[in-house]
């Protein structure tokens, strides 16, 4: 299979925003397995949460349908590959509704057409996960490990969006796995969790932000009571809610939660014996001090 991709970065990750870390990261991770991933050019705004709101259905499947034009046109039929979970459940969304609903398909190009383009549903969509799961394999990415993270408890937090409705293929939707394996994948201890798949609010936070740190709440107090030193996730969003709102938890219920939340990405970087900043870690709100020493 070729090791080159099509690649969506989506907003949250651009330069100084809010997963900058995650993309950091995941370039880096990239190089040192391998992979090669080719970004859509002028591509946009793929209307994840916030196109749910309002505006309906077809301008916030239009969003995504030009990506998927785009990088048809530019890159042919390589997979489209997300790294943001938001991202590819839109992504995923749009293009399973242009292959299952004929008069969304019609209605998709008439807009496409505006701008010339069009798009006929035969890429495939995938998160990162998914390509070092099924692409590159366990074998391979326990094998680039250099600084076995051991001695390190980690809580593997997988969230709502790379969970359900799609999942990850093969694996359990009450209690997927694949991110204890990746944590075991690079020596450190994958803890018992059951908030994994638990929702942290999303973008609740910015409306109802008390609601949503009750969710996270649950989630940190999940995370401590198995001894954890870190958090790990692949989801931008449940990445940004559990980190920042500690602070604000701890004053409303009284709490003591200074717990790092980190991406799959950069504990791979490091463990395959890249530095701190190589693994982007320098750019965590939580400093993440239990990981310092294998940098």
């Amino acid at each position: 299979m070729s090791n080159e991709y099509t690649f969506y970065p989506g907003c949250s990750s651009e330069k100084m925003a809010s997963a900058a870390n995650m993309e950091n990261s995941v370039h880096a991770m990239c190089h040192m397995v391998g992979i090669q991933l080719r970004e859509i050019e002028d591509w946009n705004c793929c209307s994840a949460s916030i196109g749910y709101a309002g505006g309906g259905q077809l301008p916030r499947m239009a969003l995504s349908a030009r990506n998927f034009a785009l990088a048809k046109q530019q890159q042919g039929d390589k997979d489209i590959v997300a790294s943001c979970a938001a991202c590819w459940l839109a992504l995923r969304e749009t293009n399973e509704r242009i292959h299952s609903d004929a008069k969304v398909k019609q209605q998709l190009n008439v807009a496409l057409g505006e701008a010339g383009l069009s798009y006929q549903g035969d890429l495939k969509i995938r998160h990162l996960v998914e390509v070092l799961i099924e692409d590159v394999g366990f074998d391979k990415l326990r094998s680039l490990v250099k600084k076995p993270l051991k001695g390190v408890r980690i809580a593997g937090y997988v969230g709502c969006q790379t969970n359900r409705p799609f999942g990850v293929a093969g694996d359990n939707y009450e209690n997927p796995r694949y991110l204890d394996q990746m944590i075991e994948a690079v020596g450190a201890t994958a803890v018992p969790f059951a908030k994994k798949v638990a929702c942290c609010g999303g973008a609740l936070a910015f409306s109802e932000n008390e609601k949503s740190c009750a969710l996270i709440k649950d989630i940190l107090q999940c995370a401590v009571d198995n001894k954890a030193d870190v958090i790990v996730t692949p989801c931008p969003v449940c990445q940004l809610n559990v980190e920042v709102y500690q602070e604000k938890i701890n004053k409303l219920y009284g709490t003591q939660f200074n717990i790092p939340v980190v991406y799959y990405s950069q504990l791979f970087v490091l463990a395959w014996g890249g530095s701190w900043e190589q693994a982007a870690l320098n750019q965590q709100v939580i400093p993440a001090e239990p990981l310092r020493k294998f940098a």
